[in-house]
Formats: structure tokens, C-alpha cells, sequence
């Protein structure tokens, strides 16, 4: 990836250039690049997805792709801008011809968030623009997006990268820090990354700007970040395994001391049981989950889905997809966790 250099933080600092920086949207580049070549740009695109996964970005880099200039693009936050004066003073403004480019590109981020009333006055100018501008809407929300319009538009969904890439990601970008990451704090960055490419970013942000070291270990991830403890999950999943309720609840406590994010580890928690429950299954995954996890990682969870029973089944993974999504409900923290742990344990079932 090209940097910018002019830019201190590493999301504006690695932010991709070229068609071909652009990482998890082969499927959308390789139209976008066909259109540029045989000349059959649209009037209009949509780009949706979730936060983080490249749409502005990919947006700028088709305007420069056809040859539009800084001073012929034109980004609107259709957050902070949602009303219908301000779609009315952008109809008059397509008029205006490019001051040096073949094409005036409006990128309208956040699209979804125009009033009804905003539309409205935006469908006429989005169905029959000037044969010299090029919309791009950018969406995290397409279902609020009226059907009208997007049926004007050239839509695109954006997949959200998964742990693996994610991985790899940050792998890439503390590399080009002069940085290295162990593979167990570069899952760990990835996880907390939540499937965002810009949020990986920020992570490693606050990671490479705390530690003197050049090479990042997990826990210094977790020191940084407030991760809950590696330890702790293990803890919980040797509980659920074992049937020792007092360990795992003893796991929970010492994560609320620790002022743990409660939702966060939920989520390791639940990413961890997945993989165990997989294993024990032998479901032959063996080869997928060992490019997720660090060695050690992958030991231990062979080692104790060997000692795994049948009564680890999908309702045990129900039971923590709840608790992760019960998270921060109640004014007690860990009791969503507590409620996954003892449901089963308590009764000896």
C-alpha cells in the first residue's frame, strides 16, 4: 500500500491508493477496474456494508481512477447533513461543469441517514445527472435506503473480512512499522478489530504507541487494550469441559476485578467454544482452526476436546451467543456470563 505522508495515524497512513491495495473486495474491484477500462462508468453506485470495510476508500479511488481531481471531487456526510436544503443547494450545484477533469464525482457517506424529504428532492437529480457527474453513495444501513434509489444505482455490498485477514492485516501493517507481532497478539488484534478493517487500525494504534519492543506479545495487547486475560479464557472453557463450576465462576471475578470488558470476553469466549466445540465433534475443521489460533492455542484446545463429552453440544454455544449479546443489559456485568456458566453446571447436567 502506497502511504500517505502527510498522515499520523495508521487508517489514514495505510489507507489504499490503487485499485489493486484494496483487500477482501476482489468482487467489486474487478467491476469497478472493467468499467474504467472499456469506458462504462455509471451515473450512479451504491456501496454498502459494515463500518470499516473499505466503501469510502474504494469510492475515492474510482473517482481517481477516472480521472477526477481534488478540486472536481465533492464528499458529503449525509450524518451531519441530512436535510432537504441540503440536497437542494447539491441539485444546484451538479450544474456547475468540472473545473478540470472529465468528471465531477459527489460521494455521499452515511447515505442512509438523508431525511424522506431529502430523498425526495435527491431522486430526479440521481436518476438523470448531468453526463459529467458520478454519484457514489456509501452505506452502513441499506435497508433504510428507499427501494427508488436503489434501483437508480449500480449497488455493491461489501464483505466483512473475516479473522483470518484480519490477521494477516495487521501482520502486514505492524511489518511495515518496523514491528513484529507474535501470532497470538495479531489474533488477538484481529478479534478486537471486530471485523473492521479501520478498527484493526486503531488497535495497533494504541498497541505500537505503548510498547518500546519491536516484538508484540499478546499479553502487552492486553495490558494496552483492557483484553481480558488468555488465561481466563481457558479457564472457562476447562470449567465447562471439566464440570468445575467454582473455576469458572472464579475465571468471571477475576475478570470483573481486572475491569474486563465483559462483552469483549464473551466474545472470546464464545469464538474459543466454537473452535472446542468443532474439534470435538471431528468434523474434520482441524486444518481451518489451526490457521486461526496460535500453536499453543491449538494444543490446548485438542487436548481438551479429547476429554470433551457429548453434553458439549450447539446449546451449550446458544447459551454463550446469548450471554455475548445479553452483555451490559444489567448493572451487573459479569451475570450474563455467570447465567451461561451455572445453567448446565448447576445441575449436573
Amino acid at each position: 500500500m502506497k502511504k500517505e505522508k502527510s498522515a499520523g495515524v495508521l487508517y489514514r497512513k495505510y489507507r489504499p491508493q490503487e485499485f489493486k491495495d484494496v483487500i477482501g473486495q476482489e468482487h467489486i474491484v474487478k467491476v469497478l477496474e472493467g468499467a474504467v477500462s472499456f469506458g462504462n462508468v455509471s451515473h450512479a453506485y451504491l456501496f454498502s456494508g459494515s463500518r470499516g470495510t473499505g466503501k469510502t476508500s474504494l469510492a475515492r479511488i474510482l473517482a481517481r481512477a477516472i480521472g477526477t481531481s481534488p478540486n472536481d471531487l465533492v464528499e458529503m456526510d449525509a450524518a451531519s447533513q441530512t436535510g432537504v436544503d441540503d440536497i437542494r443547494n447539491l441539485n444546484e450545484s451538479v450544474y456547475t461543469l468540472p473545473y478540470e477533469s472529465r468528471f465531477k464525482v459527489y460521494i455521499i457517506d452515511e447515505a442512509h441517514m438523508l431525511s424522506k424529504q431529502a430523498w425526495n428532492a435527491f431522486l430526479k437529480t440521481l436518476e438523470e445527472p448531468p453526463s459529467y457527474v458520478v454519484f457514489i453513495l456509501a452505506t452502513t444501513e441499506i435497508e433504510k435506503v428507499p427501494e427508488t434509489v436503489i434501483s437508480r444505482c449500480q449497488t455493491f455490498t461489501f464483505k466483512q473480512p473475516n479473522l483470518v485477514l484480519l490477521k494477516e492485516f495487521a501482520l502486514s501493517i505492524a511489518k511495515q512499522e518496523d514491528a513484529k507481532l507474535e501470532p497470538a497478539a495479531a489474533e488477538l488484534v484481529a478479534l478486537l478489530g471486530d471485523g473492521s478493517f479501520r478498527d484493526v487500525h486503531g488497535v495497533l494504534e494504541k498497541v505500537l504507541s505503548s510498547t518500546k519492543d519491536k516484538t508484540v506479545t499478546r499479553e502487552e495487547v492486553e495490558v494496552v487494550t483492557g483484553a481480558p486475560k488468555s488465561e481466563l479464557v481457558k479457564n472457562i472453557l476447562e470449567s465447562i469441559v471439566e464440570k468445575d463450576l467454582e473455576k469458572g465462576m472464579k475465571a468471571i471475578q477475576r475478570a470483573g476485578k481486572a475491569n474486563a470488558d465483559m462483552k469483549l470476553f464473551a466474545k472470546l469466549i464464545l469464538e474459543r467454544l466454537r473452535f472446542l466445540f468443532l474439534l470435538r465433534l471431528k468434523a474434520g475443521m482441524d486444518d481451518y482452526i489451526a490457521k486461526q489460533v496460535s500453536e499453543d492455542d491449538f494444543q490446548f484446545l485438542k487436548n481438551l476436546a479429547g476429554k470433551a463429552g457429548p453434553d458439549l453440544t450447539a446449546e451449550t454455544l446458544l447459551r454463550f451467543i446469548e450471554a455475548y449479546e445479553s452483555s451490559g443489559r444489567t448493572s451487573i456485568p459479569e451475570l450474563a456470563l455467570e447465567l451461561a456458566l451455572a445453567d448446565p453446571l448447576s445441575t449436573g447436567k
